[in-house]
């Protein structure tokens, strides 16, 4: 993949879901109500595996093993995703600190990306409600890409549309498997903790624990270790 070889930009791009928003408790919700309309016994132990997976991936994993009749794969899917929009719009779910962490970002010069695993319908939502679509350069979604994250083609399909090297970027992450898909890209890495001491962190380049306490010298001083 070819990037402009004469610009110096750098960028930094956000994961969605425990970055820009604490959805993963309304994904819970919205999943087990709809899992158990279909007869599925949704319990923590295998909750608990299908937390990195893509909707369509959840949704494959509930049924190869609760089986259910009239109604498609896409279709459940739908309905899940449906539901989580609903509980996205009705909830305070937005991480603190997120929209003027970003405004510094945007002041700053650098472009803003987005790359998800969620279902792409769900971004313009997302956005919306935080009062940030207009921050944003690129988003992108795993729903285009053959694999979703650990595998890095969504962080690298949104270099793409930024027009910016991998290894100008940034990337804030809250999850190992985001983290590794960055990596894998060849991107730096921040983890955004949220006072959550349990994710691996040892891939990481740079750790925050809330946005309120990052100021521009701060952010600065990520991208001047990739010049």
């Amino acid at each position: 993949m070819e990037y402009n070889s004469n610009s110096v930009q750098k960028a930094v791009i956000f994961d969605m879901d425990g970055v820009l928003i604490d959805s993963e408790h309304l994904w819970q919700k919205a999943e087990f109500e709809i899992f158990s309309s279909l007869g599925v016994i949704v319990t923590d132990d295998l909750a608990a595996i299908t937390k990195t997976m893509t909707t369509k991936e959840v949704t494959e994993f509930w049924k190869s093993r609760f089986s259910w009749e009239d109604i498609s794969l896409q279709e459940v899917e739908e309905l899940v995703i449906s539901r989580v929009i609903e509980l996205i719009k009705n909830e305070n779910c937005e991480i603190k600190g997120i929209r003027n962490f970003i405004k510094k970002i945007k002041d700053q010069g650098y472009k803003i990306g987005l790359a998800t695993n969620s279902p792409y319908k769900i971004i313009p939502f997302v956005l919306e409600k935080l009062k940030l679509t207009q921050y944003f350069d690129a988003i992108s979604s795993s729903d285009f890409e053959i694999n979703g994250k650990p595998d890095p083609s969504v962080y690298l399909t949104t270099c793409a549309k930024l027009d910016v090297n991998p290894m100008h970027c940034v990337a804030v992450e809250d999850s190992y498997s985001g983290m590794l898909a960055a990596k894998r890209a060849g991107m730096t890495i921040v983890a955004f903790t949220n006072g959550n001491n349990d994710t691996d962190l040892r891939i990481a380049e740079f750790i925050i624990q809330n946005f309120e306490q990052v100021d521009t010298e701060t952010i600065s001083s990520w991208y001047s270790s990739l010049s």
